[in-house]
């Protein structure tokens, strides 16, 4: 399986307990909706497939999961900070005209006053907010994809327009 067969629903953060059990944290906007009994793990930029014995998702975007043949917290241990995929025939469908803001990824930004930004290179869901990654100057800069700093999305165009708070990208641009 090729990376670009697949689409990534997060990473494995770190191991939980004793017995091989680890912590996910997903990058896919609602893993609760997807159906998972195997994933594909990179590995030195390789996918390398991992049957699921379990797992749950006990708080929004965090899941534990339990792996065949992976019974112990050093076994686990090297599957840490790793990419977790799925391949793309079980992406669950979309709403017709459903938009997310993961959806802003290569589109090209500008500010009201700054002007052009650059090209979105990441999306990424905290708990709190999304960020988007744009490199400014060679600086990475991220910048919170909120209802009141974002002044127009083109989906055509792939284009998105921000009125960015006083003094956001001079906290990057200054440092």
């Amino acid at each position: 399986m090729k990376i670009e067969d697949c689409f990534e629903i997060g990473y494995i953060s770190k191991t939980r307990g004793l017995k091989g059990e680890v912590q996910v944290s997903f990058s896919y906007p609602e893993p609760e909706k997807l159906k998972i009994s195997s994933v594909f793990i990179e590995m030195n930029h390789k996918l390398v497939p991992y049957f699921v014995s379990n797992y749950k998702i006990p708080m929004p975007m965090i899941g534990y999961f339990n792996f065949e043949d992976i019974e112990h917290i050093d076994q686990a241990s090297s599957i840490t900070k790793k990419k977790i995929y799925l391949p793309n025939r079980l992406k669950p469908k979309r709403k017709k005209g459903e938009f997310l803001f993961t959806d802003l990824l290569g589109f090209t930004a500008e500010d009201e006053q700054a002007g052009a930004l650059g090209q979105i290179l990441n999306v990424q869901e905290y708990p709190q907010q999304f960020l988007a990654t744009i490199n400014i100057q060679e600086k990475e800069v991220l910048i919170p994809l909120n209802e009141t700093f974002i002044a127009e999305i083109n989906i055509d165009k792939r284009f998105i327009r921000f009125n960015l708070p006083d003094g956001l990208l001079d906290l990057y641009m200054n440092s």
